[in-house]
């Protein structure tokens, strides 16, 4: 397999990667941290149901990104 075809594979995984980490800070952390510091009257604007069902999205689409960059990688011959 050609090296700038491996550098591709390792580029565009490293870029899924990427989003999974900005999935994790923008869906889970960032609600999670204004209904605990009651940014803007989260706690009460945001039913525990709803916090939940967004950490849980936001999960999955982490590790479905992740896991799609780790099966990129599967393809390298190292």
């Amino acid at each position: 397999m050609p090296k700038a075809r491996d550098e591709k594979i390792k580029l565009t995984a490293s870029f899924l990667n990427s989003i999974a980490g900005a999935c994790v800070t923008v869906g889970i952390l960032g609600p999670l941290i204004a209904v605990f510091l009651n940014l803007g009257d989260a706690q009460t604007k945001v039913p525990p149901w709803a916090l939940i069902a967004n950490c849980l999205f936001w999960s999955a689409s982490a590790y479905a990104m992740h896991y799609a960059a780790r099966k990129m990688l599967d393809d390298l011959d190292i």
